[in-house]
């Protein structure tokens, strides 16, 4: 199953940011002495840098990121966000099941006090759980530290309801900040994003949604999916033929298809001893 993530986080590590700031500081003086009118180039970019680099999910700016094998296996692996949902968490299921895919599910904390049955069916299936926040708000990143502390925690305790505590967390929409970092190092927790998706807007965008996928699926790939309900009866019906679909291909040996964990080489989450 692989072993835990080194988490020895209490310990000071500089970030990207960290590294170009001071880059940064040290072309800024050494401009001020040969032409001050360019000073205000370097720091520009800097700011610049830190405005944009928080929408690139695999980007390890900000913070560490893992959003692809980190291992020497070439397969993928399959993650769903947003769930669990009553709908469709059991058609994924199903078909997961059928053709004996292990995938890691990134739930929202409110939605597993509310479905309970679905988390104890997800973990009864042999798939593992990733924290994805409280209530996925897409503006948590501009809250402040002690809101973002508290959503990722009140989901983790949501989950250790369930006796598992996920070592894992995607954040809403994979945008990260420069107080991410310590909020997930007091909780012992990895960023994990990914690196092939279809831009399906929350299962809002179904159309050859599996062939979206494919068509950029790459060796190591994490593929993100969605567990969302569809806003039609024919959007769902879509979703799931475009799921099967996409499944086959997966079966027909394009690539193979691991647990996250062993695509990434460590566990994602532990079973808590009663």
């Amino acid at each position: 199953m692989g072993k835990a993530i080194d988490r020895n986080q209490k310990g000071f590590s500089f970030s990207l940011a960290d590294k170009l700031a001071g880059l940064a500081f040290l072309i800024t003086v050494i401009l001020f002495v040969f032409d001050s009118t360019l000073v205000p180039v370097p720091l520009s970019l800097f700011l610049l840098l830190c405005i944009i680099a928080p929408f690139f999910p695999q980007w390890s700016f900000y913070l560490p990121i893992i959003s692809r094998s980190i291992t020497d296996s070439k397969a993928i692996a399959l993650t769903f966000d947003d769930g669990p949902c009553p709908v469709t968490t059991p058609i994924i299921l199903e078909n997961l099941k059928r053709y004996n895919f292990k995938a890691t599910f990134f739930v929202i904390g409110e939605k597993v006090e509310k479905y309970p049955n679905l988390i104890a069916d997800i973990l009864a299936d042999g798939h593992t759980i990733g924290n994805h926040s409280w209530r996925h708000d897409n503006l948590l990143m501009l809250r402040s530290k002690n809101h973002l502390k508290q959503d990722i925690r009140k989901a983790q305790i949501a989950l250790q309801k369930h006796s598992i505590r996920p070592l894992i967390f995607r954040p809403p929409a994979g945008i990260t900040n420069p107080k991410l970092k310590s909020v997930l190092q007091d909780e012992n927790l990895q960023a994990v994003t990914f690196s092939c998706r279809a831009l399906d807007f929350g299962n809002k965008k179904i159309a050859n949604l599996s062939e979206r996928i494919l068509s950029t699926l790459k060796p190591g790939d994490i593929i993100l999916l969605h567990d969302l309900e569809p806003d039609s009866e024919k959007l769902l019906h879509e979703w799931k033929q475009e799921l099967i679909n996409l499944f086959n291909k997966l079966g027909q040996k394009m690539h193979t298809v691991v647990p996250l964990e062993k695509l990434i080489g460590s566990k994602v989450m532990l079973l808590i001893q009663k």
